[in-house]
């Protein structure tokens, strides 16, 4: 995995509230140890399956969640669809062994923000924690053209994907075209000509229109409509 950009410290009001969700304890108290040192940052509970992770959410009302894809009961797919259903809801990163998992695509499409390993650098962890309570993705270009190459996309997908597309202007699928190549508001502004400030009012109407609870999720429906090649 790509390392995250920086975040510069103060850029998100401190505390940014953290939910630890594995079925392994000691990845837990793994993770807390790490996370717990950070400034700026507070572990406000720790679930060890997707049902009660959903609960934690609800009481908790984190701002991140680190979810583990892989438990028995409610899994971590299952979880995430449903705390991403929920109103407000936190930004949730996946927890993975695997550096390509087929549950990280659908993962993706639930609506997680990203997904990382398990053994991501400490520092790495921190910066992915401040970068996904952003709101930023936590997948590289080059990770989500993986994933789509190694997952097709069934047809009913391109279908839906490229009839929301049919619904947006001209300026408007030029911006999902360069979300889907992974780049930021500022290389957006660039290469189409418009202020930071304009690009972010078109990726916020954007997400709006096509049903996407973040840039992720957009990027992955401009993949299937065909906007970007694999």
């Amino acid at each position: 995995m790509n390392e995250p950009a920086r975040v510069p410290a103060g850029t998100v009001s401190a505390p940014i509230r953290v939910l630890l969700v594995d079925d392994e304890r000691l990845v837990c108290a793994h993770l807390h140890t790490i996370l717990s040192r950070a400034p700026g940052l507070e572990i406000v509970g720790q679930a060890h399956d997707g049902a009660e992770a959903v609960e934690a959410v609800i009481r908790h009302k984190p701002d991140v969640v680190l979810m583990d894809i892989r438990m028995p009961g409610v899994d971590g797919l299952t979880a995430t669809e449903r705390i991403c259903a929920l109103p407000n809801s936190p930004k949730v990163v996946m927890l993975t062994t695997f550096d390509l998992d087929e549950y990280a695509l659908r993962a993706l499409r639930a609506g997680a923000a990203g997904f990382l390993l398990k053994d991501t650098d400490p520092e790495n962890l921190i910066d992915i924690v401040r970068v996904a309570a952003e709101g930023h993705a936590i997948v590289s270009p080059t990770l989500t053209r993986r994933l789509l190459a190694a997952f097709s996309v069934a047809a009913p997908s391109r279908h839906q994907a490229r009839s929301l597309v049919a619904t947006l202007t001209t300026r408007e699928t030029e911006v999902l075209t360069c979300l889907g190549e992974g780049l930021s508001n500022a290389q957006i502004g660039t290469r189409l000509h418009l202020s930071e400030t304009t690009v972010k009012g078109y990726v916020s109407r954007l997400l709006s229109k096509l049903h996407c609870t973040n840039r992720t999720q957009a990027a992955l429906l401009a993949y299937d409509a065909g906007l970007v090649s694999r």
